[in-house]
């Protein structure tokens, strides 16, 4: 017959370990002889009890374990000598193992012996058969686990804790900052609130280096006795001092629960320098060290462990660009504008790739009859997210991960082609150049004169109509391959510029042996002649300075264009002291290739 029957429900181990068949003891029988000897005579603290849970008979070993007789402990509610009811959980198995319903039951409980001294014990109640009346009961015993505990409370101590300043682990540290970020932590008291400094020595490498290991741990015990001062001073008053942790390396941090604000964790950022600050003596060795702090405070909810240490790593970072030796406190917009940043970096060379760049063309005119005579192409990036991007916010990132090279080539090649249709749509009309700015790692990086030629071969540009700019800083001092490349390419044809002049070195007889043919005046030279006309009186000095440099360069053979002419009382200046080109927003703003062709043949 097919069927399915009740019995004992599954066996209940209430410390987590697994029941397996050999757990559950064999059913104990009160009248065979030999089992009441090894009853008496076993080492493990035992005792029957009947099914209303009152003690029947007991061991001396178990008497022992409670410090009582064996029939002192009769008659008693087992649950009260071995504290089954203090929680529901276990006191409902208990219930349950008592009336047959449950297969066994295993705990731990810490028991108070007489003379003072507790104990850990590990408890198991399991089922007897009936007796010789058929009343069943059950078996209670109590194993001693003391030792075992100490035992296990010593290796987890050692698994936690940092054995060179025996202050709390990186392990510890995240266990303990978990716990703190669980709902049930802050939702029942306190400020809800968060802090964290996190530490690092400057230039402790430096001391694992000079002065070896040895040294460098005696350094790394004495800072953590410091921090942990520290830590006691701030928690006066308080529930908890803040938790100090190494993290590992040089790494320390400062974990402060129920925060009440930046201007707690800016004062323990702040004890925490000067404490660092004060010379240490080691071994005789007197050695001083600073050290650079990231801050970070705000509300737990919506906080994850992972969150904070990142913004707490990012403002330390901060700190150690910032200078060292000193505390940061986390900015939500810096680091909105650093992960900005990470995000242009990181999808730079895909972009190019995806044609996500575009080039927009801004006029050069001529000082005496305001006619176009070139443009200078400056890219934009149409970024899917950010919108459209000008230069300054993602140059300086190609140049840093090398996708200026591939960028540059693209612009220099869209650049030519363009100059090149222009001149075919308009063959009546006086041919104009196209500047391109090239950076210095695009000289060293790439063959950029070979670069140069294909794109003037493939796209039919004559040389002279290419003038390529180069920053002050980067061309003035240049020696080996980039003097060798701008000669050549001055050789070919094409023409040098110096972009931002009068900020760098403005060595203009070094500029005699450098094969440049433009100097483009910096616009700061520029600014100072606007208030011409404005019912202020200009400051003669900037004209002074700008005519002599445009001497000096005409008499070196070199033509000047003027960055940033906004206004005609500017230009009408610039003119008279015989600037060549002008360029800014008087003429026009960059503008796309169909605006500029309506500009070819007519006065800007």
């Amino acid at each position: 017959m097919n069927g399915t029957s009740e019995g004992p429900a599954p066996a209940a181990d209430l410390d987590g370990s697994a029941v397996t068949e050999s757990d559950i003891a064999t059913p104990f029988r009160t009248d065979p002889p030999s089992h009441r000897a090894a009853f008496a005579a076993a080492p493990l603290g035992m005792a029957v009890v009947d099914r209303e849970g009152t003690v029947v008979d007991a061991n001396p070993a178990f008497g022992e374990l409670l410090g009582a007789a064996p029939k002192e402990l009769t008659g008693i509610p087992a649950a009260d000598l071995v504290d089954l009811a203090s929680d529901a959980r276990t006191w409902h198995s208990y219930r349950e193992v008592l009336r047959g319903r449950q297969a066994k039951l295993r705990c731990k409980r810490r028991l108070k012996h007489p003379d003072g001294h507790s104990m850990w014990a590990q408890i198991t109640v399991t089922p007897l058969a009936a007796d010789a009346q058929g009343s069943p009961g059950v078996l209670l015993s109590v194993a001693d686990i003391t030792a075992r505990r100490e035992l296990q409370a010593r290796l987890r101590h050692l698994q936690m804790h940092d054995p060179v300043t025996r202050l709390p682990n990186r392990t510890l540290f995240f266990e303990r900052l978990t716990a703190a970020l669980e709902p049930e932590s802050y939702e029942q008291g306190g400020t809800g609130r968060i802090g964290l400094c996190y530490l690092d020595l400057d230039g402790f490498q430096a001391v694992n280096d000079t002065l070896g290991h040895r040294v460098g741990d005696r350094l790394l015990a004495a800072v953590a006795e410091r921090l942990t001062r520290c830590a006691d001073e701030a928690g006066q008053g308080r529930a908890t001092a803040p938790l100090v942790a190494r993290l590992g390396g040089d790494e320390f941090a400062l974990l402060v629960e129920d925060s009440t604000g930046t201007e707690q964790l800016a004062d323990l950022a702040e004890s925490l320098l000067k404490a660092i600050q004060a010379p240490f003596d080691l071994s005789g060795h007197r050695m001083s060290v600073s050290a650079s702090i990231g801050v970070v405070e705000r509300r737990a909810q919506g906080t994850s462990a992972t969150g904070l240490m990142q913004a707490a790593d990012t403002t330390l970072y901060w700190a150690k660009a910032d200078g060292r030796d000193r505390w940061t406190l986390f900015d939500p917009e810096r680091n909105a504008h650093r992960m900005t940043r990470q995000a242009l970096a990181s999808t730079l060379r895909p972009a190019i790739e995806r044609g996500e760049f575009k080039l927009e063309y801004q006029p050069l005119v001529g000082m005496e009859d305001g006619r176009l005579r070139g443009v200078e192409a400056l890219v934009r990036w149409n970024h899917p997210q950010f919108g459209m991007l000008t230069p300054n916010r993602f140059i300086a990132l190609a140049e840093e991960d090398g996708s200026i090279v591939p960028l540059g080539r693209w612009i220099l090649a869209t650049a030519c082609r363009q100059a090149r249709q222009w001149q075919l749509d308009h063959p009546d009309e006086p041919p104009i150049f196209v500047s391109v700015n090239v950076a210095v790692r695009q000289v060293w990086d790439s063959d950029l004169v070979a670069d140069v030629a294909r794109t003037l071969a493939e796209t039919g540009l004559a040389p002279h109509l290419l003038q390529l700019e180069l920053t002050e800083s980067a061309v003035m001092g240049s020696a080996g391959r980039p003097l060798q490349a701008l000669q050549a390419l001055s050789d070919m044809g094409v023409g040098i510029a110096i972009d931002d002049f009068g900020t760098g070195y403005s060595n203009l007889a070094y500029l005699s042996r450098l094969p440049v043919s433009v100097l483009k005046l910096d616009g700061s030279f520029v600014r100072g002649f606007q208030y011409e006309g404005e019912g202020v009186a200009p400051n003669p000095a900037d004209e002074v300075v700008v005519e002599a440099m445009i001497q000096l360069a005409h008499r070196l053979g070199l033509t000047v264009t003027a960055e940033c002419v906004e206004t005609s009382a500017q230009a009408s200046r610039l003119r008279r002291i015989g600037c060549d080109t002008g360029q800014g927003w008087l003429y026009s703003r960059p503008v796309s290739p169909d605006r500029i062709s309506g500009l070819m043949g007519a006065q800007v």
